[in-house]
């Protein structure tokens, strides 16, 4: 697949943003835009755009901007944002431009972005990313749909993206993803809760012993700082793909009690984060020094 001939645009220059952008740049692309709305804050804009700029990425000032000047549109922002990004792509879109939406979302929320962005001319394709980026980079696991998945699969898969389509309807991919969703992103929040429980109680080599002997197959101390790390790391963004899972429960036809829940403790390890409880920068600290941080944090104003 011949790089050169394609200009991919990314809106989100997040985590997502900033580790693909910086693979396709290191295959030879000649050009890679990205658009975020950190470009043009006061006090951190010229940093983000340096850093973008030293990778290979040319930052520009407005999604418009960058839209005008891509075939291949991907966004890769907040859950919140989702809907918002595609119908403010959708208005500066040359027809036949592909948007990649890698977002987690509701499959109803999915629908409404891809009928902003066909109505426009452009080509929709969701993307379900099925687990965490950095330890897989540009080759994270994604389920594709939409009417041109396996156009678009094809030439994502020249790129040495790992991507499988599962349906040329809009909704299943992004289904699969935010089911899964509940199960993960809640065992996230039921380690922590737990875990700090139990160091409170003094019970922690105990309790985790007995999960050692009922799932063998983990290793619970690693698994467990793991969970701590990115929930302080990322708990606002996984506060709002809660939201998002539960609005793919709701839109099943049950009360999201369970995804309701996650999403509020997510909120709340991040707002321990900001106060400075526990580290926010991505750092692997044994998860004993969390949950040490939380039960600090009790004390304080």
């Amino acid at each position: 697949m011949d790089v050169q001939a394609w200009r991919v645009g990314f809106i989100g220059y997040g985590e997502v943003g900033r580790i693909f952008g910086q693979a396709l740049m290191a295959q030879g692309f000649a050009w890679v835009g990205a658009w975020d709305r950190q470009f043009v804050r006061p006090g951190i804009g010229d940093a983000a755009c340096a850093h973008a700029k030293a990778h290979g990425l040319q930052p520009c000032m407005s999604a418009a901007e960058l839209v005008q000047q891509s075939d291949l549109v991907i966004s890769a922002v907040t859950a919140s944002n989702t809907l918002v990004v595609a119908e403010e792509a959708a208005t500066a879109l040359r027809p036949g431009t592909w948007f990649l939406d890698l977002n987690s979302a509701s499959p109803g929320t999915k629908q409404r972005a891809a009928t902003a962005v066909d109505r426009a001319g452009g080509r929709y394709v969701e993307a379900g990313v099925m687990t965490s980026v950095p330890p897989y980079g540009i080759r994270v696991p994604m389920l594709l749909g939409g009417a041109g998945a396996a156009e678009l699969a094809a030439v994502l898969s020249g790129w040495g993206m790992d991507v499988t389509v599962v349906s040329s309807r809009i909704g299943v991919a992004s289904a699969t993803k935010m089911c899964r969703s509940i199960l993960i992103k809640g065992l996230e929040a039921l380690v922590i809760e737990s875990y700090t429980a139990a160091r409170h109680h003094g019970v922690e080599d105990a309790m985790i012993a007995t999960l050692q002997e009922t799932f063998p197959g983990i290793d619970w101390t690693q698994q467990g700082a793991y969970f701590f790390s990115r929930v302080a790391q990322h708990g606002q963004r996984r506060a709002e793909e809660m939201r998002e899972v539960a609005q793919t429960v709701r839109e099943a036809g049950f009360e999201p009690w369970m995804a309701s829940a996650i999403a509020e403790k997510d909120d709340w390890m991040a707002a321990q984060a900001r106060a400075g409880h526990v580290p926010s920068d991505g750092r692997r600290d044994p998860w004993q020094a969390y949950a040490d941080g939380l039960l600090a944090g009790r004390d304080r104003p």
